[in-house]
């Protein structure tokens, strides 16, 4: 029985599997070995509010500094004018990963000014 030889091209495909292979193995060990166990904490950022046809949308930004997953968090903008709360909106986030950032927009049907809006994270759950 003859004896059949790999080729210098079969060589290069193994040795690009098997470092691709080995990396991958590499940051999944190396990130489930920092990975550390602070809770989510979640920064609330608000954007510049946007006219569009028929009300006014303002940008939400939320990060989670955390090393841990958020789940169902809910945001409540409420806009304030001479002290009073004149309308309020909601901004649920189904999924915010540690490290991670999502955005959403929130609408109002009069202009808010970025002075007069307030931003804050009524709940979040543990998945």
């Amino acid at each position: 029985m003859k004896k059949v030889q790999k080729n210098w091209l079969e060589w290069v495909v193994f040795a690009i599997g098997l470092v691709l292979v080995s990396l991958t193995l590499g940051y999944l060990i190396y990130a489930g070995a920092s990975m550390g166990e602070e809770p989510p904490s979640l920064e609330v950022r608000l954007g510049t509010p946007e006219q569009r046809q028929f009300n006014f949308i303002v940008p939400v930004t939320v990060i989670n500094h955390g090393d841990e997953t958020a789940e169902g968090v809910r945001i409540e903008v409420v806009m304030e004018s001479g002290g009073e709360e004149t309308a309020r909106g909601e901004l649920d986030i189904a999924f915010l990963p540690r490290h991670a950032t999502r955005e959403g927009w929130v609408t109002f049907e009069q202009l808010p000014r970025t002075s007069q809006l307030k931003a804050r994270v009524l709940g979040y759950q543990k998945p």
